[in-house]
Formats: structure tokens, C-alpha cells, sequence
């Protein structure tokens, strides 16, 4: 398959949706269904529901996590200091995202391009022998891995880092980054603020292959972007990198509770399950200081336009 020059980002979350999906790839781009923190069961759903609303190209994302040494004082003393403050919280605990069941669901079905995230992608994946794997890196470091295609991506970009070690916090500009790995040989997909023709240009000269985006598809229709969050992105502000609310750094729209936890220790996914129902709190009441609301560096130009109108903005 020749990749396209646009790519939708997975959007874990909330965002991605067969809808969306479906609308990207018939307007000529590709597209990825996110598998994160889906079950199995919901993702070969997603699949094959987009796979009814388009021939074209599909993709599905997959969550490479391996528990890792955390602060363990550290996560119950952030735990504690939640819990002070009132919010409804979940249990802090380790999990894998259900890696294995999702990988036979992406190898049975009809996708295109298989990519990760958090981590090097597993042998299975890269010995299946039908469908090429894209890894996405956020270092010279992580670019090291193996994989067909690497998926660069910026310090401009929102959501989280796909970085391999949250300790890593030499965030690159993807310029930069592009440049860096310029040499590599492997086909590299540009991630991180394209957000208009001129910025997919400048990504595709400093020699990527393709341009991924994420925070400009949003505010389209077909998005399944809680309303807190669409409201919070036409509102405007500034964004930073936060542990707070996953225990993992991610770029979102600063609000009080980023303000209010600028220390929250390194510890994913438990962070994201101790915090969970507090976040679907605020998404069901509209409480945009208590919810992540991710966003990339360039989300003042995001617009409430279909899907094929985000697509032939950015391409070149």
C-alpha cells in the first residue's frame, strides 16, 4: 500500500470513531481506529463497522504497555491528596490494555497498517507477514525499534507522549526530530501541529513521508469528542504537558486541576484508573477544570468542519 500524505491520528479516548475513520479514508487519507481502552469485543465492532462505511484504507492503533518499576509512596501519597479533595477515584492498578486479545483482533482483521504506541512493537506483530507495523517514537532513542514505519512525533503534539520512558523529557519540536532521523531510511510519518497545508509542507520538505493529525479533526461532526471538550478547545487558552490526570505526560488545554498537580508522580496507566471516574464525573456534568482535554500546541486553529474538508486542508 502507498501510503497517503494524511493520516488520522488514533484518538484513543473518546474522539475516534468508525464514523470518523470512515469519513478520512474516503477522502483519500488514512485513517486509524483506536484500540485504547476499548475491549476486544468493542474494537473488532469499531473494525468492522468502518470497514461497512469505506474501501478505503484503514488502520488500528494498539497501547504496548509492560509494568515497570513505579514510586509506589509516591502514587499513594497522590492518591491520599486526591481523596482530600474529594473526587471520585478508582483503583490505582497496573494493566495492560488487554495487548494480546486486541492483537488477534487487528491480525484477523481488514486493515491496512498496524501501529503502536508506549512501546516497541511486539515480535507477534512484527513477524505476521501481512500487514506492515508502524512504531510510534518521540526520541532518537525509541527510533531505534524495529518496525516497517516510524511515527514521529513532535513536542507540538497533543494527547500523549509516545515516548518509551515518561522519564524521557527531551521533547523534540518535530522539525527538529524530523531531522534527526532524516537518515533513517524507514518511511517517517510527521506527528505533532500540522494543522494547515503550510505546516503538512514543511513536514513533507524536512523529509517525511506522510503527515499525521489529531487535534484538527476534533471538532468535526463525525468525532466522538465529549462536548466538554469541544466547548473547551472553541474556547481557547494555552496547553502544557501534564501527569496529573494519566500519571503520564500528555499535552492538553491547561485548566485548574493541571494547575492544581503540577507534580503528580509517573505511574501509567494507574494514574488513568485512579482518576477515571472522576474524569467521567466532570464529562457528564461539563466541568472542564476536572477533565483531560487534550490538545496539540496549534488547536486555536481547529475548526467544527467535516472530516474531508480537514483532509483537503492539510494536504500539500
Amino acid at each position: 500500500m502507498e501510503t497517503p500524505q494524511v493520516v488520522l491520528a488514533p484518538l484513543a479516548g473518546g474522539p475516534s470513531t468508525p464514523e470518523l475513520a470512515a469519513a478520512v479514508a474516503n477522502a483519500g487519507g488514512l485513517c486509524f481506529v483506536a484500540a485504547g481502552y476499548l475491549s476486544a469485543e468493542e474494537l473488532d465492532a469499531r473494525l468492522r463497522r468502518a470497514r461497512e462505511l469505506t474501501d478505503g484504507p484503514l488502520g488500528v492503533n494498539l497501547f504496548v504497555l509492560h509494568e515497570t518499576p513505579i514510586d509506589e509512596g509516591a502514587l499513594a501519597r497522590y492518591a491520599e491528596e486526591l481523596a482530600r479533595e474529594g473526587h471520585e477515584l478508582g483503583e490505582p492498578r497496573f494493566d495492560d490494555d488487554g495487548l494480546d486479545d486486541k492483537i488477534d483482533v487487528a491480525l484477523a482483521a481488514d486493515v491496512q497498517v498496524i501501529s503502536t504506541t508506549f512501546g516497541p512493537p511486539p515480535a507477534r506483530l512484527l513477524g505476521n507477514g501481512k500487514v506492515p507495523v508502524w512504531a510510534t517514537v518521540a526520541s532518537l532513542a525509541d527510533a531505534g525499534v524495529e518496525a516497517d514505519a516510524l511515527v514521529v512525533q513532535g513536542s507540538e503534539a497533543g494527547g500523549h507522549r509516545g515516548a518509551f520512558d515518561d522519564a524521557d523529557e527531551t521533547d523534540l519540536p518535530l522539525l527538529e526530530l524530523l531531522a534527526e532521523l532524516r537518515g533513517d531510511g524507514r518511511p517517517l510519518i510527521a506527528a505533532g501541529g500540522i494543522h494547515d497545508r503550510a505546516s503538512a509542507r514543511q513536514a513533507l520538505d524536512a523529509g517525511a513521508t506522510a503527515v499525521q493529525a489529531g487535534t484538527a479533526f476534533l471538532l468535526c461532526p463525525e468525532a466522538g469528542t465529549y462536548p466538554v471538550h469541544r466547548a473547551a478547545i472553541e474556547r481557547g487558552g494555552e496547553t502544557a504537558m501534564t501527569r496529573a490526570f494519566t500519571g503520564k505526560r500528555a499535552r492538553g488545554i491547561v485548566n485548574a486541576f493541571m494547575r492544581d498537580h503540577p507534580d503528580a508522580p509517573s505511574a501509567y496507566p494507574q494514574i488513568n484508573n485512579l482518576t477515571g471516574p472522576m474524569r467521567a464525573a466532570a464529562r457528564a456534568a461539563g466541568d472542564p477544570d476536572r477533565v483531560n482535554l487534550w490538545a496539540g500546541t496549534s488547536f486555536a486553529g481547529t475548526r467544527a468542519q467535516p472530516a474531508a474538508a480537514v483532509v483537503a486542508s492539510l494536504r500539500p
